[in-house]
Formats: C-alpha cells, sequence, structure tokens
C-alpha cells in the first residue's frame, strides 16, 4: 500500500519510517529541513507526495491542515482517504472536509491517543467521518492501531479534547509541582512522590514534563479548544484554565513579551483591542515614567488601608506590575516612598492604583513607576482587611492574575493572559497604518506648500 505523510515533525517521521519499515511505500512532505529514514522518498511538494497514495496523513499542525487538504485535494488519486491528524476542533476538521470539496477523495477526522513518542505507530488512533471503516482498514493494513468510533466528522478530535482536560492538566500540574519543587531545593523528593503516583513510574514523570515544555504552545491552543467545548464560562472549569495558562507562559519568554508589549502606546493597544481593557482616565502617572508592561499581581484592598499591598510584596516576582484595587480612594495614599525601594529591590517593574500615593518627586528619584488616581500626603490604615492574587475590578476594567498590564503616558490598559500575543500584533499593524497614513499627510502638506 502507497501511504503519504503531511509534516515530518516528531509524530509524522514516526509514522512515515514505522509505515516504511512494513514494507510499505512512503511519500513524505515538510517545508522544513528534517532528518528523515532514506527509506522514507521525500517530495518537495504536497501535490507531489500524495499523488500515487492510497492513505494521506496530515500532520502538519492544526494552523496548516486546511491550506494541506485544499492542496491535496487537486493531486490526490480518486478513492484516496485523507486522515487529518492534527490536534484541533471539530470545526477545524469540517473546514478540512469543506477544502476537498468537489473532489473523489475521502476525509476522516483522526485523533492519535496517547504518545507517538514512546508507543510508535502502535499508538492508538480514533477515527471519526463517513469513511471511518475504511480508513480503519487501510491503517491496520500499514501497521496502525486504529479505532473507527463513528460516521460523525468530528466526533474522533471531540474525544482528544475531552481527554486533553484530563492529560494536559496533569502535565500542567506535574511541571508546575516541579517548579516549586526546584526552588524549594527538593526536586528529587518531589520527582519520586510523584512518580510514585503514576502508574508508568519515573518514565512516566519525564515523559508528561518535558511534553509539556516541548510543545507548550500546541498544547495551550488545544485548551483552548477544550474550554470552548465545556459547558459554562472558562472559570467553570479552573484547573484547565490553569493548565492553559501554564502552557501559555511556558510557550513564549514572558520578559521577551513584556518588552515587546511595552513598545506599542497604549492608544495603539486600545484601538486594536476594540477599545476595551483601558482603565479610566484618572488613573494617570505620578511622574514622567518610560512605558513599561509586565504580569499582573493583584490587591484588592479597603479603601485607604495597604495591608494587603504589604502582603503582595512579600510574594511579589521579578517583572510583576502591582495592581491595587482600592475603590477609587484618594484621600489616603496607599503607598510612598519606602514601599516604592522594596519593589524596587524586588524587581517590581511599577505600581497602578485607583487610589492615592504620596512622595511623588522621591518616586520619580528613584526611578520606580507608579500610575494613580490622586497623589495625597495622608498616609494609609494598616488593618485590613484585603485580598491578594485575586481579579480585581480598577478604573472600569476587570483585572486577573497574570494579566499583562502596559502603561505609558497616555494611561494603562489589561490585557488578558491569553490574548497578549494576538494584540501585540495587532498593535503593531495598527502603528504601521497610522504611520502610512501620517506619511501621506506629509505628503500632501508638501506638495500644497510647493
Amino acid at each position: 500500500m502507497r501511504v503519504a505523510v503531511l509534516g515530518l515533525g516528531e509524530a509524522g517521521r514516526v509514522f512515515a519510517e514505522g509505515f516504511a519499515r512494513h514494507g510499505h511505500a512512503v511519500a513524505g512532505f515538510d517545508p522544513a529541513d528534517v532528518s528523515v529514514d532514506s527509506a522514507v522518498e521525500r517530495k518537495s511538494s504536497v501535490a507531489e507526495a500524495v499523488g500515487d497514495a492510497d492513505v494521506v496523513l496530515s500532520l502538519t499542525t492544526a494552523a496548516h491542515a486546511v491550506s494541506a487538504a485544499s492542496e491535496a485535494a487537486f493531486s490526490a488519486r480518486s478513492g484516496a482517504v485523507y486522515i487529518d491528524m492534527n490536534s484541533g476542533s471539530p470545526q477545524l476538521k469540517a473546514e478540512v472536509r469543506d477544502a476537498t470539496l468537489g473532489r473523489d477523495i475521502e476525509v476522516v477526522d483522526g485523533a492519535v491517543i496517547g504518545s507517538v513518542r514512546s508507543v510508535g505507530i502502535g499508538v492508538e488512533v480514533l477515527l471519526a467521518g463517513p469513511a471511518a471503516e475504511e480508513a480503519a482498514r487501510r491503517l491496520a493494513v500499514l501497521g496502525g492501531n486504529p479505532t473507527a468510533i463513528s460516521e460523525v466528522l468530528g466526533a474522533a478530535s471531540q474525544r482528544k479534547l475531552l481527554r486533553s482536560v484530563f492529560m494536559k492538566g496533569l502535565g500542567a500540574l506535574i511541571s508546575e509541582s516541579m517548579d516549586a519543587a526546584e526552588l524549594g531545593g527538593e526536586p528529587e523528593w518531589m520527582r519520586e512522590q510523584i512518580a510514585g503516583a503514576l502508574a508508568d513510574g519515573d518514565p512516566g514523570v519525564e515523559r508528561l514534563r518535558s511534553g509539556t515544555l516541548l510543545h507548550a504552545a500546541r498544547r495551550g491552543r488545544e485548551l483552548s479548544d477544550s474550554l470552548a467545548g465545556l459547558a459554562g464560562p472558562e472559570s467553570s472549569w479552573p484547573v484547565t484554565f490553569g493548565a492553559r495558562e501554564y502552557h501559555l507562559r511556558a510557550a513564549h519568554s514572558e520578559m521577551d513579551l513584556s518588552s515587546s508589549l511595552a513598545t506599542i502606546p497604549t492608544a495603539a493597544l486600545g484601538d486594536a483591542g476594540d477599545r476595551m481593557g483601558l482603565l479610566h482616565s484618572s488613573i494617570k502617572p505620578v511622574w514622567d515614567a518610560p512605558a513599561v508592561a509586565g504580569r499582573a499581581l493583584t490587591v484588592w484592598t479597603r479603601p485607604g488601608d495597604n495591608a494587603a499591598v504589604h502582603r503582595a510584596l512579600d510574594i511579589a516576582r521579578p517583572g510583576d506590575v502591582l495592581v491595587v484595587a482600592a475603590g477609587g480612594h484618594v484621600e489616603r495614599a496607599l503607598m510612598g516612598e519606602l514601599i516604592g525601594e522594596r519593589a524596587v529591590s524586588k524587581g517590581i517593574r511599577a505600581f497602578i492604583t485607583d487610589g492615592a500615593v504620596r512622595d511623588a518627586q522621591e518616586l520619580a528619584k528613584i526611578g520606580f513607576p507608579v500610575w494613580a488616581g490622586g497623589v495625597s500626603p495622608a498616609g494609609p490604615y494598616k488593618d485590613g482587611p484585603g485580598r491578594v492574587d485575586v481579579p480585581v475590578s480598577i478604573g472600569g476594567a476587570v483585572c486577573s492574575p497574570g494579566d499583562y498590564i502596559v502603561a505609558d503616558g497616555d494611561g494603562v490598559i489589561v490585557i488578558p493572559s491569553v490574548a497578549a500575543e494576538s494584540l501585540l500584533s495587532r498593535g503593531r499593524a495598527v502603528l504601521a497604518d497610522e504611520a502610512l497614513r501620517r506619511s501621506e499627510i506629509l505628503r500632501r502638506r508638501e506638495e500644497g506648500d510647493s
């Protein structure tokens, strides 16, 4: 049997080489210069790879699934089975099918259940769609381990996304537990504790931890699909929400993302985000501080009381931005020079509050950026109550722990962490468009002068 594998990453390479070892003719395509066994015939395009194939496996990543199917549809031979094995939502699988409409090929939804790296081509593959039974027959001949579960396209992906609620959450939990243990100086003890709780012991710890870090971006997007398919708001599924947050944080350097966000004016970010998340204009810089961006460490406190601010300082990490919701009370300052010095020592990037601060000139001298609803010489109470690291309402916006804060001379914007990279991209597009329009205005002015 002839098979084409589109995408020769980790999973694609395992399938392609495994089928070849079983004596089948395997053609593979990947635009990257990846290493693969010589038994797999490398092709220069999708069209060339699928031309003679009885079975096509698409493992291109979800981002390229539809375009790969569209290209393959015009070159695949009549009667070929096209199994889309990319991790994604049932809606994605419907889009893959729609990309092949009018062509005589059968699109099947495929979902890998388990670790391809550990099991090889014997890993379980769920199949769904009108041609799932035929796809299962052909995949079995190739040496695979398929199970046809439904004639409804998308049913296999739905199961995988439901399983992701547990598996990706477990991987994130183990990784976060190991992070905590490393900070506490007890990584080996923690590894033993986790290994004892897993059926496959220490290899399972390593597999879940390394896989979480290696594939963080893809798994974060997959958990977004999982959350979208679950009933109720995301807050109804806090562990899954937290697992997505962990994967998204692991997918990029937070310092790099924060630094990039700080280069985009809050006005442009506001325009790019439908003017949502911008704090009330009363919250202003107390001195001419440079633009800053970072993750929010939130504080919810009684007006005029900073006991919770001191607790936040104890747990703050370098790069945090303290966001203090104080009910808009501006008659008693929640911080001043001394807290500013402590914050600088902790590596805190900025202090944002709808309340008041004091010692504005001293804060400028030490270079600690502060945005506040007012300035008052009156000191705070220190009795509480207050909460730290909880969602807060400040300046007309909701800020959750870990959201990104960007502040500059114009004001402050809150960006949900899951939207930060997208808004950064859209903010850059806003700036590029403004630059073009400004250039046109200047050109017309010069023509008028001449």
